[in-house]
């Protein structure tokens, strides 16, 4: 099992009430795989850049496929670089490996379209893995969901992340979150402009 697995299933299942954007969702478990590739000492920081080692990648697919897609070469990629190039689609890549390896079905009524079914998630050793870390307040993985909105953000009762490098893992995707909000801010705004030239002509 995997953090950016978790997340994913933590979004799906402990928080189905509060939906999060595709977009924030990615950014997020391109985060998680950094902080799992460090875990697995194939990546180590310099900074807030990048910097592979020659370690195996862990046997987790899409793990393996973001550890193929690292830069090699110096000047190696910055963590925030990487959550942009890497976070792209990344949310629609790891339902796909999920519904493949049987881990949801899709649930509705018979015509319903296929993505507006509800998922329902198998009863399996990844789910109660991620229900177990998910209800123990494991620090990374709350840190990931406070960050994306799927749980409320705690005042000092729960452990928090002790390790230098995770934080910047991690501040990286809060700072990826707010450039992603002023971007869509900023689109909601020109596009209400439009739409008052066109009804004030």
């Amino acid at each position: 099992m995997t953090t950016p697995r978790d997340l994913l299933i933590a979004a799906m299942e402990m928080a189905p009430g509060r939906p999060v954007e595709q977009g924030d969702l990615s950014l997020a478990l391109a985060g998680a795989e950094v902080i799992d590739l460090l875990g697995a000492q194939v990546i180590g920081l310099d900074g807030d850049n990048i910097v592979p080692s020659h370690r195996p990648a862990p046997p987790d697919g899409l793990l393996g496929e973001a550890a193929a897609s690292l830069v090699r070469e110096p000047p190696y990629e910055s963590v925030g670089d990487w959550l942009w190039r890497r976070g792209r689609g990344l949310s629609a890549a790891y339902l796909a490996v999920l519904e493949a390896e049987g881990q949801f079905t899709r649930q509705g009524r018979h015509g319903m379209p296929f993505r507006t079914r509800r998922t329902v998630l198998t009863d399996s050793p990844d789910r109660r893995r991620a229900a177990e870390r998910w209800t123990s307040d494991e620090p990374v993985l709350v840190a990931l969901a406070e960050a994306v909105g799927i749980r409320d953000r705690q005042t000092g009762e729960s452990p928090g992340v002790d390790d230098d490098v995770v934080v910047t893992v991690l501040a990286a995707v809060s700072d990826a979150l707010m450039e992603l909000e002023a971007v869509r801010q900023r689109r909601a705004i020109e596009g209400a402009a439009f739409d008052n030239i066109w009804r004030g002509g």
